[in-house]
């Protein structure tokens, strides 16, 4: 089932699935009992650009602070709930757009009850999440391990109890830090239903090797049409996840706009702090809304050239630089003065 076919779910003011744009979801690391510490996370990620956010409510404190948090942003908000149904019922009355629950983990089948009951009362769409981590005894032994199939057939175990209590506004989430099983379990899933799916690579660790493994796994999953709403899970400032979410969709041509910045691997004819500079631009053209190629090239040599995909450029000299536009040198100008004048030229782009 790829997302043009998936079920459209609301959540808040925004709608996945149908075919809509792929949503970017972070996790807030606060405690959510701390509302202002919360709000003020949240506003970040919003300013970078994530348009759903989840907390977790494992205290009842959390849950009520869930309804002092919710008029303070501006983006839905999920409630994750981990084992005590009373949480999930408790954020739902305190205004949570969505929660999160694991139905295998929450209780009994009357405890699953009364928190779809608070979902359909206050129409409210319910995230069946599964991960690898906590799949069921007999599933493991059925499958001869954590397999792809498990995972899904525990998933639609789960989605099924929940369709019995007659409920339907559903959204799956299947989990494994395997980058290679995740895909796998995100494909046969997408055969077997038509809810959409939230996708990312869990416990996928620090900035570095978590990045590589959701490029990966998210790359793969988003590329055959599977996924309708991506959070990318790293180990540090949640705002790295939402560039790195957006970077993942603009590379498979799954969303448009933003500034692309590309640079050179630098080599021995070097002259200039390429690396401090890449980052500098990087930093400068992130709150630029602008759909553009930007290059930033470490010598006289290649720059010009190797910018000609680039819409505009800079090349480093020794003292001074190159301002590139689609490969043709407009002006040199002195070091200390490139990042400016590159600014400028952005900021006035519509004229130039």
């Amino acid at each position: 089932m790829h997302r043009e076919h998936t079920k459209t779910i609301r959540i808040g003011d925004r709608v996945i699935g149908g075919g809509n744009p792929i949503l970017i979801q972070s996790m807030t690391n606060t405690r959510t009992e701390d509302v202002e510490a919360t709000v003020a996370q949240i506003l970040r990620l919003e300013k970078a650009g994530c348009e759903i956010i989840r907390c977790t409510v494992p205290t009842a404190e959390a849950a009520e602070a869930i309804g002092r948090i919710k008029p303070q942003i501006h983006i839905p908000l999920v409630a994750d709930i981990h084992f005590d149904y009373r949480m999930a019922i408790a954020a739902i009355e305190n205004g949570a757009d969505k929660i999160r629950i694991n139905p295998g983990n929450i209780g009994g089948r009357d405890k699953v009850a009364a928190v779809v009951r608070a979902a359909k009362e206050h129409h409210i769409p319910i995230r069946v999440g599964v991960n690898s981590g906590s799949l069921e005894r007999e599933l493991v032994e059925k499958y001869h391990g954590v397999t792809a199939e498990g995972i899904v057939e525990s998933a639609l175990d789960k989605v099924g109890i929940i369709e019995d209590l007659g409920y339907d506004n559903l959204v799956i989430s299947i989990k494994s830090s395997d980058v290679l099983m995740c895909v796998r379990a995100h494909e046969i899933l997408a055969e077997k239903t038509n809810y959409p799916l939230h996708v990312g690579i869990t416990e996928s660790g620090t900035v570095t090797s978590g990045n590589i493994k959701s490029a990966i796994g998210l790359g793969l999953i988003l590329h055959q049409g599977i996924g309708d709403t991506i959070r990318v899970s790293l180990t540090g400032d949640p705002v790295e996840e939402i560039k790195s979410a957006k970077l993942i969709l603009r590379t498979l041509g799954l969303r448009k706009g933003g500034i692309e910045v590309v640079s050179c691997p630098t080599c021995g004819r070097t002259r200039i702090d390429l690396i401090g500079l890449a980052n500098k631009v990087e930093e400068m053209v992130a709150d630029i809304p602008l759909d553009l190629k930007v290059a930033v090239m470490g010598c006289a040599v290649n720059g010009p050239g190797e910018a000609k995909e680039a819409d505009i450029g800079i090349a480093g000299g020794l003292g001074e630089g190159l301002l590139i536009k689609r490969g043709e040198i407009v002006r040199k100008v002195p070091e200390d003065k490139l990042l400016d004048t590159l600014r400028e030229e952005l900021l006035n782009w519509d004229q130039a």
